[in-house]
């Protein structure tokens, strides 16, 4: 008997072995995208909102940029007589779908993105006549040196590269501000604390302070600090706020 012939084997080019594969992997990954889409839609967290929920929150914005005009025509001058501190501290304690987009802009010049995050500012008429448009959301006053180095040395961080950095040497603070004398941390301690020429380029050095939730709830635009509420101007109280949430 002859030998038999060897059939020759299929070749499958290896491109197309990467694209099934590829395909297989796709359809793996559709598929847990779709039962996780499914469990959500089941969950008890996911909740559709009723035609009433969006009329009022829709009625909350109204009256808040009504709100927020009414307090900006008030006078700034004057507001902050109470103290000859020229430094503020400003904590964002509010402020969700109840806020018009026009208070969530001065809030943004602010700098404060997220509810509970700090930032310093100067005391001036441009500063107050932001805070009283964002009065209901916001809660400040007049730091101390102690709450100043607190924070920095706490929860300091930078933005190097568009990134944020934990102001965990004085090499960082070097390579951004050194061209203004300042080079460590003390330094800017006391550029903060004294509002000095170079508080701007320092400040926006600084990234907002993420302060921690405390634990008794803020009131936020219920009621102001004065009339036993926790939004406005604190004064000198804010030291005790800022030891709570640092």
């Amino acid at each position: 008997m002859a030998d038999e012939v060897p059939q020759p084997l299929n070749y499958i080019p290896e491109v197309i072995l990467k694209k099934r594969k590829n395909n297989e992997e796709w359809a793996i990954r559709r598929k847990l995208q779709l039962e996780q889409k499914v469990r959500k839609l089941k969950s008890d967290s996911f909740v559709i909102k009723k035609p009433e929920q969006f009329i009022r929150e829709y009625r909350d914005k109204e009256m808040d940029l009504v709100q927020m005009k009414q307090r900006g025509k008030r006078r700034a001058k004057g507001a902050l007589t109470t103290s000859d501190s020229k430094l503020l501290f400003v904590i964002r304690i509010g402020g969700k779908s109840d806020m018009h987009p026009r208070t969530r802009k001065a809030l943004y010049s602010l700098r404060l993105r997220k509810i509970f995050s700090g930032v310093f500012v100067k005391a001036n008429e441009r500063t107050v006549e932001i805070l009283q448009k964002v009065e209901p959301f916001v809660t400040y006053g007049y730091p101390n040196l102690k709450s100043v180095k607190d924070l920095i040395y706490k929860k300091g961080s930078g933005k190097t590269d568009n990134q944020r950095v934990p102001l965990t040497s004085n090499d960082i603070v070097e390579q951004t501000l050194g061209q203004y004398g300042i080079i460590c941390l003390e330094d800017v301690v006391r550029e903060i604390a004294s509002v000095g020429p170079h508080f701007k380029e320092v400040t926006s050095f600084l990234c907002p302070f993420a302060l921690i939730k405390p634990e008794k709830a803020l009131q936020g635009k219920k009621k102001r600090y004065n009339d036993g509420g926790d939004s406005g101007n604190r004064e000198d109280h804010i030291n005790e706020l800022i030891s709570k949430m640092n």
